[in-house]
Parts: structure tokens; C-alpha cells; sequence
């Protein structure tokens, strides 16, 4: 059995549908769960899609996906601008990693512009809602599926 890219979704994100529809958009996790699954297995993927409000349980599934994942989507919620802890986890994941927000963070207060995330990542998705998912599960299928070296960037595992 081929290994799931994990799909990791941080701290409010099971509020999607009733936290602020304004900016998060009316469609709930689970919307957005079976989204990234149909693009996933359009693609030929599997997703591990998962959500937390503890940083800790991040922390945990990232060094679960080492062993048990291909790569990692991760919208870590506000994990981003202050987990240190989950930086650490995604490089010793050693595992192609993409940044995912619903709302562009760079358009919304200063303290969202900074990501602990983004120096482990090899691109950063935002802005797009919803869609952002599917174009992160897009974006890792061609990741996996470039030989080391070819990005641009330096190979993650």
C-alpha cells in the first residue's frame, strides 16, 4: 500500500463554516476534507486528512509522517506565526512540504505576515479558500513526482 500524503489542519480550523465566513468562507472541514480527496484520488494520491487543536497532536503527526506519509500539506491556523516546536518537526520530517491558509495572510494584521512553517516548506498556497487544498494536493503530486534535485530547491527527502 502506497503511503497518504498527510493533510494536517492546526488549532479553530474545525470551526470552518461558523468562525468569521467572511474571511474562512461558508464550507466546513468536512467539505473541504472530501474536496482534497477527490482531487487526491484524481490524481492517483491518498490523503491522511487530519485536524487538531493541539499543538502538541501537530507536533506528533508530523513525526508520525516521517515514517508514514509521501508529504505533508499543512495549514497550521495561527501554529504558523508562533510554533517553533512544529518548524523543528517538519525538518526532521524530511518530507516535501506545502504552506496552506484559507485567507491570504499577508493582507490581514502584521503579526500573521510571519511563518515558522514557510522555511520548511518548499511553496506556500493562500488566498484561495477552499480551492487552496486542491491546489496544494496538485502542487505535492508534482513534487513527489519530480526526481530529487529538479525543483530548484534543495530535495527534502
Amino acid at each position: 500500500m502506497s503511503k497518504p500524503v498527510f493533510v494536517l489542519n492546526g488549532a479553530n480550523l474545525n470551526l470552518l463554516g461558523v468562525r468569521e465566513p467572511a474571511i474562512y468562507g461558508a464550507e466546513t472541514l468536512a467539505d473541504i476534507c472530501r474536496r482534497t480527496e477527490a482531487r487526491a484520488h484524481a490524481l492517483g494520491l491518498k490523503v491522511d486528512f487530519r485536524q487538531t487543536n493541539s499543538e502538541g497532536t501537530l507536533v506528533d503527526w508530523l513525526q508520525e509522517a516521517r515514517e508514514r506519509a509521501v508529504g505533508i500539506v499543512l495549514n497550521a491556523g495561527a501554529y504558523t506565526h508562533t510554533s517553533i516546536a512544529i518548524l523543528d518537526a517538519l525538518n526532521a520530517a524530511e518530507l516535501p512540504v506545502i504552506e496552506l491558509h484559507l485567507s491570504n495572510v499577508f493582507r490581514r494584521e502584521p503579526f500573521r505576515h510571519n511563518s515558522y512553517v514557510s522555511p520548511a516548506a518548499q511553496g506556500l498556497i493562500c488566498g484561495f479558500g477552499p480551492k487552496g487544498y486542491e491546489l496544494a494536493i496538485e502542487a505535492m503530486a508534482d513534487l513527489i513526482a519530480r526526481p530529487a534535485g529538479r525543483s530548484g530547491q534543495p530535495a527534502r527527502g
